[in-house]
């Protein structure tokens, strides 16, 4: 990525390992101002560490579901719709682990050669120059201190990634497939180092590997800071945006940007997916095959995960690479806004997985109600429409983009609310729908039992209903 024109020594590159990171799903066709977290004491949406309701998430599309429940976009015709990409969708991950890990361990990597791990001395701020200080220089200063490294080893595998301070005694926020490696290890030892260089031993508090986030709690730790909640719902396109995380193991890495789309939603293969969560879209002639698949390094290949999630994200085009898994992106008052969590790459080779300014992050808004959930009962819920859906632009005749009900599960949410077969929903709780994956994510990312407004064409007619969501069982 251009740099400024400032003279520097170079740093050789030397090849070192491979780094765990995801991928999205071949139908890819695949972060008010609010006071510091403290741990909620009951697990019901919206009345807990908050003390309030949660705002419905108004930033990222959405959702599909099944007749066996789950979530499923049916069909196989599938076309890129308003809020897919085109291209290979890498979480932003893990990055590499130490020497001699093995080639079908967690080291996953989209680099076609392993690439070297740097590590560096974390430390504040550096200002030279009081007296030239910019706005960015005082967001890192309030939000690197909430940031944290994770280092994640399990047998011989191993990578790091990113983590929120959520509580002053150790409560810290990431992605699942961060302190999992990627759904291949569920005791991975866990050692956090946080921004002044003190280290933590740490252990997992809750996974939810639905909406790919988790929460750790680190051993022995007071006096932290805790990051300062913002509303994600809030946002506008072109609004300042600023990651802080540790990419390819940089500790304490500031880049900038600003919002580039809201109401997006990705699709991202993952081997932590629950098997019944899987958004079950048949991919387009061509797109079967290596440039959507895990690439482990060392020439050794595995097969791409066969579960998906569907998630509701900000994009950004912020610069975000691997190891900014699960750190923090914020807007212009050092606000958290969003989990990092995935990139955008322009093309199937694993050398491109770098950051291409298409990024995306979990609203805010999330991750306040699942991390409230995770460290309340060590898991989190999500709704369940019950209904099979598919993109409505790919069905014959169609006059509209958004969600066709394929199938409806008698006794379900959609069944009770008065969907029908056929029915093409285009809005859910104010977000628009663009196709079967914006309205799985705006489901998944609900609480069981949530209460949305549905709207729907229905023969040419636009209706609108309460539906009361169910629960997804994995």
């Amino acid at each position: 990525m251009p740099q400024a024109a400032v003279p520097q020594t170079p740093v050789p590159h030397t090849p070192g390992h491979s780094h765990p990171t995801q991928q999205l799903a071949p139908q890819l066709t695949p972060y008010a101002a609010q006071a510091p977290y403290t741990p909620p004491t009951a697990s019901a949406y919206g009345t807990g560490a908050f003390g309030q309701p949660t705002a419905a998430y108004a930033t990222a599309p959405a959702p599909t579901l099944a007749p066996d429940g789950d979530a499923h976009a049916t069909g196989s015709g599938v076309k890129v719709g308003a809020g897919k990409i085109v291209g290979i969708m890498v979480a932003a991950a893990l990055v590499g682990g130490a020497a001699g890990l093995g080639g079908a361990a967690a080291g996953t990597s989209f680099f076609a050669q392993p690439q070297a791990v740097v590590t560096t001395t974390p430390g504040a701020v550096t200002v030279n120059n009081t007296d030239s200080v910019n706005q960015t220089t005082a967001i890192a200063a309030k939000v690197v201190p909430s940031v944290v490294t994770i280092s994640a080893t399990a047998n011989s595998s191993g990578g790091t990634g990113s983590g929120v301070i959520l509580t002053e005694d150790g409560y810290v926020v990431t992605n699942t497939h961060v302190v999992t490696l990627d759904g291949q290890t569920a005791d991975a030892k866990l050692t956090v180092t946080a921004s002044d260089g003190k280290v933590y031993a740490a252990t997992i508090v809750g996974t939810d590997p639905t909406y790919d986030l988790a929460v750790i709690k680190l051993e022995d730790a007071s006096g932290l800071t805790p990051i300062s909640f913002g509303d994600s719902g809030a946002l506008n396109v072109g609004d300042q945006t600023v990651a802080v995380g540790a990419p390819l193991g940089l500790s304490n890495t500031v880049t900038t940007g600003i919002v580039s789309a809201l109401n997006r939603s990705i699709q991202i293969a993952s081997s932590a997916a629950p098997e019944g969560d899987s958004t079950q879209q048949s991919p387009e002639d061509g797109q079967g095959d290596s440039p959507f698949q895990f690439d482990f390094g060392q020439g050794q290949q595995q097969s791409a995960p066969t579960s998906t999630i569907s998630i509701a994200v900000i994009q950004t085009d912020a610069a975000i690479n691997p190891g900014n898994s699960g750190g923090a992106l914020v807007n212009s008052a050092g606000e958290l806004i969003g989990i990092n969590v995935a990139i955008a790459s322009t093309g199937s080779s694993s050398s491109q997985a770098g950051s291409i300014g298409v990024g995306f992050s979990i609203p805010s808004d999330i991750v306040r109600r699942i991390t409230d959930e995770l460290i309340a009962d060590g898991a989190a819920t999500h709704g369940l429409l019950g209904a099979s859906v598919m993109d409505a632009a790919v069905q014959e005749g169609a006059t509209t983009a958004g969600a066709y009900i394929s199938e409806v599960s008698a006794g379900g949410a959609a069944a009770s609310a008065g969907l029908r077969k056929g029915d093409v929903v285009t809005s859910f709780n104010g977000v628009p729908i663009a196709d079967a994956t914006d309205l799985t994510a705006q489901v998944r990312a609900q609480a069981a039992g949530s209460k949305a407004t549905i709207v729907y064409v229905r023969d040419g007619r636009t209706l609108s209903d309460e539906v009361t969501l169910g629960e997804l069982t994995p």
